[in-house]
């Protein structure tokens, strides 16, 4: 009893701490990441959620890029300066573009490779990086090249040990449909991953939460040959006063490892989906055993979350996307994606992404096959080639000059909601909760008669998904209407 009481005093110090002097800026922590093993889901599948969080006005484009065959000679022009060989060929993806944005953009390849990334900040000061390094196209070259989730971590992970990696500090949290693993990367040429074991939950708000590591173990861990070394050489970890090496303590800043916005989400989110309730002063496990096996509608759910029925709920405040202590969904969220990636089912059909635009709890999420051919009008500017070609083009008032673009219509729809939150909310709760399901229903017949399509005529599988997606945007444009 007088541990629990030390620990809730704990929590209202850190609390009126982080309210009265905050750690960092609030627009450092982006984004928020859950992955799932095989077999902690209902269904078998891999799930990876990821809320998209960025600040300012942004845009998020969506693209199907193909196959794509190289010459022998050409070379990738990396946004730092530098170069790269290009492969014999690249694999086809889905891409959600968001311009003008390095490290926001996420992807889905026709292996089911799916990517995005966490921003965690680092202790390191004196990187080493040649011809600057490399920063927007790691991602984007894992998902061209990788079959699975490990292969990925090993492309990325030469890379940066023969360049560096340019920004402070992220990890990349990377699935395919039989693992997952969360790939931390330091600026330089120190970076550690690990597996998520299937039977278990990891999440991940903006600090690293891989600790413990042993190289040794190939089939868990992967990482820079020389991450403890460099560690002990840079008086980041002292082996004479603990022989266990933590890679968050000794690579993490400080003030993004203690700070209430990221031990918040963390703890939230913990709190839902583990069978063990913890104070927000415990430290939390880089992966857990859940208290039920998970769904997609469980996760969708995590990714809307505002502390509600928890002591962080401020209901005083007029709405939850302006609380002291940021929650997961919140006024910067983009969008929303749960990725359910299906290894018994061919990759066209089995690897879905689900997507809620812009903040989760007032949109509903949207099914997006793998298999899908063709983008739906408005839905992106411009093609493929193009989106590369510009992503640091700077506008000069994006909404206004992409305004047919649907994604402000969802948007617009957030932010009225958002005037008069606790008004609006209980008929938003009422009608979106019927639109989803009315949306799972239709996607759980049409998957049934996709799988019959597929082994009957492959031929006509994407002339049917783009059908269905796009009744499926209707149903999401109706909704917001």
């Amino acid at each position: 009893m007088i541990i629990k009481s030390l620990k809730s005093i704990l929590f209202f110090l850190l609390l009126i701490i982080q309210i009265i002097f905050p750690q960092e800026p609030a627009l450092n922590y982006n984004c928020f990441s859950i992955l799932v093993g095989k077999d902690a889901t209902t269904d078998g599948s891999v799930l990876f959620a990821h809320n998209e969080d960025d600040s300012g006005v942004n845009l998020v484009n969506w693209y199907k890029v193909p196959r794509i065959y190289h010459q022998d000679d050409e070379m990738l022009d990396l946004f730092t300066g530098g170069k790269l060989p290009q492969v014999e060929e690249t694999y086809s993806f889905l891409w959600l573009e968001m311009p003008g944005q390095t490290f926001s953009d996420s992807y889905m390849n026709e292996w089911g490779v799916t990517i995005a990334s966490d921003a965690c900040r680092s202790k390191e000061d004196s990187a080493e990086l040649v011809n600057g390094g490399i920063g927007y196209y790691l991602r984007r070259i894992m998902v061209e090249r990788a079959k699975s989730a490990k292969e990925a971590v090993k492309i990325a992970g030469s890379i940066v040990d023969s360049i560096g990696y340019a920004s402070s500090g992220r990890t990349y949290c990377i699935a395919d449909p039989t693992e997952s693993w969360m790939m931390s990367i330091v600026k330089g040429k120190h970076w550690v991953a690990q597996r998520i074991p299937y039977e278990h939950v990891a999440i991940i708000p903006n600090y690293y939460t891989i600790q413990n590591i042993d190289l040794a173990d190939t089939l868990n861990f992967l990482g820079s040959t020389d991450i403890i070394d460099y560690a002990i050489n840079r008086s980041w970890y002292n082996p004479e006063s603990s022989k266990i090496f933590n890679f968050r303590l000794a690579y993490g800043k400080p003030s993004s490892i203690n700070s209430m916005i990221n031990i918040a989400r963390n703890w939230g989110a913990t709190n839902i989906l583990s069978p063990m309730q913890y104070e927000v002063s415990d430290e939390f496990p880089f992966s857990f055993k859940p208290n039920k096996k998970v769904s997609t509608k469980d996760l969708m759910e995590v990714l809307q979350n505002h502390y509600e029925g928890t002591e962080l709920e401020e209901k005083e405040i007029s709405t939850p996307h302006d609380y002291n202590i940021i929650p997961i969904c919140r006024k910067d969220t983009q969008y929303g994606m749960v990725a359910q990636l299906r290894n018994w089912l061919p990759n066209e059909i089995g690897n879905v992404m689900w997507i809620a635009p812009h903040r989760p709890c007032s949109q509903v999420f949207i099914p997006w096959y793998f298999g899908i051919s063709e983008i739906p009008n408005n839905f992106n500017i411009g093609n493929y080639k193009s989106a590369l070609k510009n992503h640091f083009i700077q506008y000069d008032d994006i909404k206004t000059q992409t305004r047919s673009h649907n994604f402000w219509n969802y948007v617009e729809y957030a932010d009225k909601i958002n005037t008069n939150y606790y008004g609006l909310m209980p008929s938003v709760i009422s009608k979106k909760d019927e639109t989803q399901n009315d949306i799972f229903e239709k996607f759980s017949r049409f998957d049934d008669k996709i799988s019959k399509i597929y082994r009957i005529n492959p031929q006509v599988l994407s002339d049917t998904i783009n059908t269905f997606t796009n009744e499926m945007i209707d149903i999401s444009l109706d909704y917001i209407d």
